[in-house]
């Protein structure tokens, strides 16, 4: 049955962390504003001033929420983790300090799913602390995200892998200790049986950043918190593949699926911040005499962008209810709608908040802009918004048949016939 309700004591929980994001987090937000800050584990000063706070976190019950208690996580399921989630997502820190922070989160379910109990111990349990950061290294610079097209390749020489090729936008790879790689490793087989996925160690000989590529509010190569990462002859043990050969789309999407919900649960966080702030803006500014929330342009900004906010969220934890309840896969078409609709609503919400807050809201003087900037990576990030439209129609056309006859179905003159045979005894009493 469906239940919007919330138990009383996660209620407690989320209450704490609602306030514990906004009074805290987003301080360290704008204390230690960097895109990779929370993913720098070198900077001791951030680390030092969180620390505290993660234990605060973990003092609540609320750290690590995505893991089962076998990983040390309260295993919530799917919809509390959204109700999380939508707090955490108005912070750029807050992920980290409540240890959900992507792309560690999937990068850590990989490992505890294939990994061997020496790379459990050596890269899950710091992953799981928050002592190191991971990247996950798939997509190239040929292909894009399309696995049908990938290059890098991986071949068994002895008692090793040796992979060599080339891979694009490999996030926070200068900070990992340690490298998730799809690569080719059956050129010939069918395209979603040709990879296999690797952990690699970050420092193995051959591993080389070409350069870390900076995105719109990254003002040089340096600032980069992605990279081009190229292999060279390099090197790793055969325990080292994650799952079996030619298994590696299978352990992308074990991911994939996860991350892209999480996504468009921090996504509702964000939004809902946005539209807080367009509202106190309307509130406070005045224009022509009256505030601007007595003007019908800015009243009809504010509702479209809370009617837009809330199907997102409803969409986002019906998504998530399927997860929970339902068999493995129910939530494809589901979690693809969520990656479409996701930036889409943030794009809409965020245009109309730069408006209202005029020449401020353009300014580095305001959050707004750099989420702007960030708006078109939602639209590629875990695969470009075209596939995911592409799985949505795919799975709603599966429902349906072809009509039987010359005409739809709804055809009139067509129905108008067969009702009058079904119903002639009837209507001739008439």
């Amino acid at each position: 049955m469906w239940d919007f309700s919330t138990e009383p004591d996660f209620q407690e929980r989320l209450d704490w962390a609602s306030t514990f994001v906004r009074e805290e987090c987003e301080s360290v937000d704008v204390l230690f504003p960097g895109g990779g800050a929370p993913y720098d584990v070198q900077d001791r000063a951030a680390r030092a001033f969180v620390e505290p706070m993660r234990e605060e976190v973990k003092a609540h019950g609320l750290w690590a929420c995505h893991l089962g208690p076998e990983l040390g996580g309260p295993g919530y399921g799917q919809v509390r983790l959204g109700l999380l989630n939508e707090i955490l997502g108005r912070s750029h820190w807050a992920p980290t300090i409540f240890g959900t922070a992507a792309p560690d989160t999937g990068n850590a379910e990989i490992l505890a799913m294939f990994g061997t109990e020496e790379q459990k111990a050596r890269y899950l349990q710091p992953l799981l602390d928050g002592d190191i950061v991971s990247a996950f290294s798939m997509t190239e610079p040929q292909a894009g995200a399309d696995p049908k097209e990938f290059v890098c390749a991986a071949r068994r020489d002895g008692d090793e892998w040796v992979i060599d090729g080339e891979k694009w936008f490999t996030s926070n790879a200068r900070y990992a200790e340690f490298l998730i790689v799809m690569a080719v490793t059956d050129p010939d087989a069918a395209p979603h049986a040709r990879m296999s996925m690797f952990v690699v160690p970050r420092h193995t000989t051959g591993v080389e950043i070409v350069r870390n590529v900076a995105t719109f509010v990254e003002s040089a190569d340096d600032d980069g918190t992605h990279a081009y990462v190229r292999y060279t002859d390099v090197r790793v043990p055969l325990d080292h593949m994650l799952g079996g050969p030619g298994e590696g789309f299978k352990v992308a999407q074990a991911r994939l699926g996860g991350g892209r919900i999480h996504h468009a649960m921090r996504t509702v966080g964000r939004c809902a911040r946005i539209l807080d702030m367009m509202a106190e803006r309307a509130l406070s500014r005045r224009t022509q005499g009256t505030a601007l929330s007595d003007k019908q342009s800015v009243q009809q900004a504010l509702a479209e962008s809370s009617i837009e906010l809330a199907q997102l969220r409803l969409l986002v934890l019906h998504t998530a209810w399927v997860i929970d309840t339902q068999p493995p896969g129910a939530a494809r078409n589901g979690i693809a709608m969520c990656k479409v609709q996701m930036s889409r609503v943030q794009h809409d919400i965020l245009q109309r908040a730069v408006h209202l807050h005029g020449s401020l809201g353009t300014t580095i003087e305001m959050p707004l802009a750099q989420w702007w900037s960030q708006t078109p990576h939602l639209a590629l990030v875990d695969g470009p918004t075209e596939v995911h439209r592409t799985t949505v129609a795919k799975g709603l056309l599966g429902q349906y048949s072809p009509a039987p006859g010359l005409f739809p179905t709804e055809h009139v003159p067509t129905r108008l016939a067969a009702a009058r045979e079904k119903y002639a005894d009837r209507l001739a009493a008439l």
